[in-house]
């Protein structure tokens, strides 16, 4: 009984924080509305062609906003660190990252309590729910970012490719990185970033800048060698073509050799899965023969038995 009202309370509770917070979120101006970076356009773009977060984003721009300045300084460090890895996901702020934790941590607290009042559960249910919602959050944008490095990973050889073929036909630095952006995918991040880049070199920002600044948003060991060999190049007075049709070539070694690597991976990946293949084989197998075992076993015994009770009646006669 205690159980069901202390579940009731706690819905009850989270049903009115979300009302309160959607009531005055209309009236929080956003603090990334002016904001014209990179940030600002995904925040934009998200907004645009996303409903859901369209229609969450007020509130947790509101609980941001009142989150804004009680975090430690090396929290928010870090949580932007790990929006910029994704891609700067929807344009969230450090402070609205925290606040999708607490929705989450909200939500999983109802659906827990629900559970609590059909299981009994005496508000397990309802803090593991809490816990879940609160670092799902951070499992996302985490999996986003990593997705994100391979993606970048991946494509980067076929770009370095590109780059020196247009440099070799006479393009200057930044018009073969417009010739690579042209030329990919919509959602290709590592257009994303060549794109930021232009974007810093538009801004008067040297090339060394804007190039360490994508090494610090995507830092895989092939954006960071892309990098330095770049660099290298450009202060040593390198003819940048020709340093590039090189770093294409090694990229294009690297490649196999990762590609190698992973089909050497496959076989021992598979060995769990097929284990339990063979396992299963096994027991099919094996399972109609001694079923027939135990079946002929019980026939012996009773006739066995029965030899027995006859030469008994027998020996009594």
């Amino acid at each position: 009984m205690k159980s069901d009202v202390f579940a009731i309370a706690a819905i009850a509770f989270a049903a009115l924080a979300v009302f309160i917070a959607v009531f005055t979120a209309s009236i929080t101006p956003s603090r990334v509305a002016g904001n014209l970076g990179r940030r600002g356009r995904q925040r934009i773009a998200s907004l645009a062609t996303k409903p859901t977060w369209a229609t969450w984003e007020p509130l947790v721009r509101w609980i941001g906003a009142r989150l804004s300045g009680l975090l430690p300084e090396r929290v928010v460090r870090s949580l932007d660190r790990e929006i910029t890895y994704a891609g700067d996901l929807l344009g969230l702020t450090p402070e609205e990252y925290v606040a999708l934790g607490i929705l989450g941590a909200i939500g999983g607290a109802a659906f827990g309590a629900a559970f609590d009042m059909l299981g009994k559960t005496g508000g397990l249910c309802m803090l593991a729910g809490a816990g879940l919602g609160m670092i799902m959050p951070h499992l996302e944008i985490s999996q986003i970012a990593q997705k994100r490095f391979q993606e970048v990973n991946r494509r980067l050889p076929y770009a370095v490719d590109l780059l020196s073929l247009g440099m070799s036909a006479g393009l200057d630095f930044p018009g073969a990185l417009r010739q690579v952006v042209a030329k990919s995918l919509p959602d290709d991040p590592l257009a994303e970033e060549f794109e930021y880049v232009l974007h810093m070199l538009n801004l008067a920002h040297t090339r060394k800048a804007a190039l360490s600044e994508l090494a610090d948003r995507v830092p895989t060991e092939a954006v960071r060698e892309f990098v330095h060999t770049v660099a290298h190049a450009e202060e040593k007075g390198n003819p940048l073509s020709e340093v590039l049709v090189i770093q294409a070539q090694v990229s294009r070694v690297r490649r196999t050799t990762r590609a190698e690597e992973e089909a050497a991976k496959a076989g021992v990946k598979m060995l769990l899965p097929l284990a339990f293949i063979f396992l299963g084989l096994l027991v099919l197998l094996l399972a109609p023969v001694m079923m027939k075992l135990r079946d002929q076993m019980q026939t012996n015994r009773s006739s066995s038995n029965d030899v027995v009770v006859v030469h008994s009646e027998n020996r009594l006669t």
